[in-house]
């Protein structure tokens, strides 16, 4: 699907009463979404090369990542989407031209829908393709800051579940916390990805003062909310090492309290073993009260070392 949008009295527009060739010749932002190959012909005018391929923008070097050739600017960057409750990472390339703003992606993100959302409201203002640009890069460091602020809050709950209620249930807390982990690095990864792209678009944007405040002013956020996500991620690790600690020591108590049995049980044991010993020589055997007598000792011999361990705070 391709959307496109136009700016109007500095304000982004969405129009889809045209065919597809019209709007993309008005076009200053070309949106898209899991084009199909008559689309891609429909973009190949504006284009000196094929538009990528998914696994064309895939690629991590920097310089198959950030660009400038006979189509413009290239930027493939990185934004956090939630599918079935767990974050994941996906590349959005960019391609920046004088005259408009392509985009190409494969999955339905946040980021986007929100967009579309803020433009029908006449919400986005921007005056080129280059400001719009880096609006878009805003919109995702907002959502980046809001899935900190997500994983804050699920981190203090699992905190609260460790930390302070008795009996709680650990494995469920390591599986929270291994979500956490993996988020908390996808959070990592999306921010310095964003900085990078930023980085590389200062270096374009020397003639535009403006945007290259614009640009600082995400970068400085960008660098808040990693020292943030930086912390979550001391968090994440401090409360493994906690709940693992938890499970050790009520793995330990368990086999404190089968050692300590097994030494509570060990005399009357003995005793029993050699009172069932078969030797036709036994003075014992013809006691009157030797059974109940054996017995007493059995019972004396097991509690006394339990007396003892409760004396001396084993138990």
């Amino acid at each position: 699907m391709i959307r496109t949008y136009s700016l109007d009295k500095h304000t982004i527009q969405e129009f889809s009463e045209d065919a597809l060739p019209q709007r993309l010749s008005r076009a200053t932002w070309v949106d898209a979404h899991e084009p199909d190959d008559l689309e891609r012909q429909a973009l190949t005018p504006f284009l000196a090369d094929e538009l990528p391929e998914s696994t064309d923008v895939e690629e991590i070097e920097s310089s198959a990542r950030y660009f400038a050739d006979a189509d413009g600017l290239h930027v493939y960057s990185l934004f956090l989407s939630r599918v079935e409750g767990k974050h994941q990472n996906t590349t959005v390339a960019f391609i920046l031209q004088p005259q408009r703003l392509i985009t190409l992606r494969e999955d339905d993100l946040a980021d986007f829908r929100l967009l579309r959302l803020r433009a029908r409201r006449g919400q986005v203002e921007a005056d080129s393709p280059r400001a719009l640009m880096l609006t878009i890069f805003e919109q995702k460091v907002e959502n980046l800051a809001d899935g900190v602020e997500d994983m804050h809050r699920d981190l203090e709950q699992i905190s609260h579940l460790v930390l302070e209620v008795e009996d709680s249930d650990l494995e469920e807390a390591i599986d929270g916390l291994a979500r956490a982990e993996d988020s908390v690095g996808k959070i990592r990864l999306c921010l310095m990805d964003t900085q990078r792209s930023l980085n590389f678009l200062l270096r374009h944007l020397r003639r535009y003062p403006e945007l290259q405040d614009q640009a600082r002013e995400i970068l400085h956020d960008i660098d808040a909310l990693t020292s943030h996500n930086t912390f979550l991620s001391d968090k994440v690790n401090f409360l493994m090492d906690t709940t693992q600690g938890f499970i050790n020591i009520q793995q330990n108590q368990i086999i404190k309290i089968f050692s300590i049995a097994s030494v509570v049980f060990l005399p009357p044991t003995m005793i029993a073993s050699i009172y069932g010993m078969n030797f036709d020589i036994m003075p014992e055997l013809h006691w009157s009260f030797g059974y109940p007598l054996i017995l007493g000792i059995m019972v004396l011999s097991g509690i006394s070392p339990y007396l003892y361990f409760k004396h001396r705070g084993w138990l």
